[in-house]
Parts: C-alpha cells; sequence; structure tokens
C-alpha cells in the first residue's frame, strides 16, 4: 500500500521523508506530492503514512488536486463578501488580483507551497513594495487558505510560517493644542467647519463623521451616537455601511461649543433646504451635505477644502484622518482617562489605545509623578517628609 499511495525515503539514520502523490496539475501537467519528513523509526514513518493516507482518502484525487487557485479564490470571495464591508472586499480583490493571481493563480490548491508564496512576496518586496502592501496581500492570502483547510481541500496552508517583511511604525504627525486651535480659527468660518470641529474634538474617523444623520443627536444629553460610515463606492454610488467593528458603534459626548455650532446649522438647514429626496435619497436627514445637498465626498473634502485651509493656517501637510489621532493626543495629554479615550474612538480596549498612542506616555507620566508628588508632599510642605 505504501508503494501505491505513498513513499518512504530513508534520509537519514531515524529520518524518513514521506511522499505521498497529489494528482497532476492541469496547466502545468507536473505531478504535485506531499511531503512531509517524519523522525523516529520506521514503524512510525509507517504508521505516519498509514495515517496521513486515511486522512486523504478520496481527496487525493478530488478538489484540491484539480482546482486552480483563481477558480478557489472566485469561490472564496463570493463567501465573504456578505461577511464584510464593500470597501474591504474591494481591497481583497485589489490585492489577489494585483500581486497574487498573476503568480500563482494558475496552480492548482493543492500544488502551491510555501516556498512558492515566500517567492510573491519577495518579488513584491524588490519591486519596491512597501511591507505593509506585502503584509496585506499575506493576510488576504492567508485568510483564503485557512477556509480552504477548513472545506478540507488542502493539508497544510502553505502561507504558514513565512517571513515577512517588518512594518515600521510611522512617526505619527499630530497637531499640538496651538495647531488645533490655528486650525480652528481657519476653519471654522468655512462651510464645513462644524465638519472639522466635530472630527477634531471627537476623533471620529472621517467616513463615519459624513455619514452622521440629526437623529443620532441627544440634544438633551449633548451626545451623537456612532452608527453608520457612508462612502462614495467604485462606480459612483454612494454606500452606507457598518463601522469598522462592533466596538466601533458608541455614543460619544459632544463639546457644548460644538453642540452649538450643529444647531445652527440645523437651523439653516430647515430655512434653506437643499436636498431632494428623489434625486439623492442618500442625503436625506444626513447633518452635512454639499451647497448642492449631495453626500460629502471625502476626497473633495480633503483637496478642495481641508489641504487648502492647512495651507492659509501654516500648518504641517497632515492628512484629514490624522485629526482623529490629533483628538485622541489632545485628549491623553491634559489627561483624560485612556479608558475614556478608548470607548470614545472605538477602540477594542485601552491597552490598544495605549500603544497606538505611546508618544504621549512620557507627558502623562511626568504628569502623574507631579500629582502623586504634590499629594505626598503637599504644597509647600517638603519639610513635613523627611526625604533624607
Amino acid at each position: 500500500m505504501s508503494r501505491k499511495l505513498g513513499q518512504i525515503i530513508a534520509v537519514r539514520e531515524n529520518t524518513w521523508m514521506i511522499r505521498i502523490p497529489m494528482g497532476c496539475d492541469p496547466h502545468t501537467r507536473q505531478r504535485n506530492y506531499y511531503n512531509r519528513t517524519v523522525h523516529g523509526s520506521l514503524r512510525q514513518a509507517q504508521k505516519f503514512l498509514g495515517k496521513k493516507v486515511n486522512e486523504l482518502g478520496a481527496y487525493i484525487e478530488r478538489d484540491g488536486a484539480k482546482i486552480r487557485l483563481d477558480q478557489y479564490l472566485d469561490q472564496w470571495l463570493k463567501t465573504v463578501k456578505s461577511q464584510i464591508c464593500s470597501k474591504t472586499y474591494e481591497g481583497y480583490e485589489s490585492l489577489l488580483a494585483k500581486y497574487i493571481r498573476p503568480s500563482l493563480g494558475k496552480r492548482t490548491l493543492v500544488g502551491i507551497r510555501p516556498l512558492d508564496v515566500q517567492g510573491v512576496y519577495q518579488t513584491m518586496s524588490d519591486r519596491g513594495l512597501s511591507p505593509r502592501t506585502v503584509q496585506g496581500a499575506h493576510w488576504v492570502l492567508n485568510a483564503a487558505f485557512r477556509q480552504a483547510l477548513r472545506w478540507e481541500m488542502i493539508l497544510e496552508v502553505p502561507t504558514k510560517g513565512l517571513k515577512l517583511p517588518r512594518i515600521r511604525r510611522r512617526e505619527m504627525r499630530v497637531l499640538s493644542i496651538e495647531g488645533a486651535k490655528t486650525l480652528l480659527k481657519f476653519a471654522l468660518p468655512t462651510m464645513y467647519g462644524t465638519l472639522f470641529a466635530v472630527l477634531i474634538t471627537t476623533g471620529m474617523r472621517p467616513s463615519e463623521c459624513i455619514g452622521l444623520k440629526w437623529q443620532d443627536v441627544d440634544w438633551q444629553r449633548a451626545t451623537v451616537s456612532v452608527k453608520r460610515t457612508l462612502r462614495k463606492g467604485p462606480t459612483g454610488q454612494w454606500e452606507y455601511g457598518e463601522t469598522k467593528r462592533a466596538g466601533s458603534r458608541r455614543l460619544i459626548r459632544l463639546q457644548n461649543w460644538v453642540l452649538a455650532r450643529l444647531k445652527q446649522v440645523r437651523e439653516f438647514q430647515a430655512a434653506h433646504p437643499v436636498v431632494d429626496p428623489e434625486e439623492w435619497p442618500e442625503a436625506v436627514d444626513l447633518i452635512f451635505t454639499t451647497e448642492f445637498g449631495r453626500p460629502v465626498n471625502v476626497n473633495s473634502l480633503v483637496y478642495k477644502h481641508f489641504k487648502p485651509i492647512l495651507k492659509r493656517a501654516g500648518l504641517p501637510n497632515i492628512r484629514l484622518y490624522d485629526l482623529r489621532h490629533t483628538a485622541a493626543t489632545l485628549a491623553l495629554t491634559v489627561g483624560v482617562s485612556p479608558k475614556v479615550v478608548s470607548e470614545q474612538l472605538g477602540h477594542t480596549s485601552a491597552a490598544f489605545t495605549l500603544d497606538v498612542y505611546s508618544h504621549v506616555l512620557p507627558h502623562m507620566q511626568d504628569d502623574a509623578a507631579a500629582k502623586v508628588e504634590a499629594a505626598l508632599l503637599g504644597r509647600g510642605t517638603e519639610s513635613s517628609i523627611d526625604t533624607a
């Protein structure tokens, strides 16, 4: 049986190579094999071979040996499409189409080995692609192979244990308190001044902010509920989506002056309605719209409004998303609890928040040390404790 369904090849003393044929690649006509090194006696190697042959069963000549990676990825993408937001799905499709399918798409699913995948990642790095892009492609391909393993289409995940380029954390660019004041000074008089005020005081993601509706605001409690995102799809259609994760659905306390500005926006919209429900149903009840009553396009917001404001104000050329980081950094700097900041940002934990904003920790420790010292010694009573 071993000779028919697999081989045991002696490598050296008490070391054996198990070799099981896995069918023929229909594209290259090359035969594929399952190879594994086993340490121990010949009896142990024979036992391992028999176990693997039983595990494989008819699978040796079944799906995994016949289906190409391209075909499998099409099937996998259909499965995950309903489980993720459209933006994430587009990212999956793009990474696979650009970097994985051209090299491995015609290979059979079981014929792909770790060295093949490692070669793809190395080629990506050699082309000058960033470590983040390489890791993104790996994350998607690994998820696809892990599902193939659960579907019993492959024996092992060929993306396991590969060497990936290290992502160097980018230096976070945030505005100081004075910089934030300067931004607001130049931004508030503009048509999107209140939108920028919400971003820099709440730490919302831009897609969350432009998806806010009036029913999300609790005027009595001065809070706003983050329940959805809004984005322009690849074909130009507007799409409402779920927040980044379940924990991103959250309640945020608004600063009083921001709440007052929102009331002004609401009064202005009531006096000068511009939204046409028939032409732009997606814009109905949105807090922030364009002058033509359409949803706000983040790209247009950035390049037609945000960047010009930064330039006029003489501020660093930061990203719109950096207002989220600015909001968090300012809150932590003035002593707001990391737990509160984490909840406001919709992070999974306060530990994650502190890791992301570790640049603030030295300042927090300085302030904590000063407060504890003041509590122990009291103002002007240093002599009350013998510090010798």
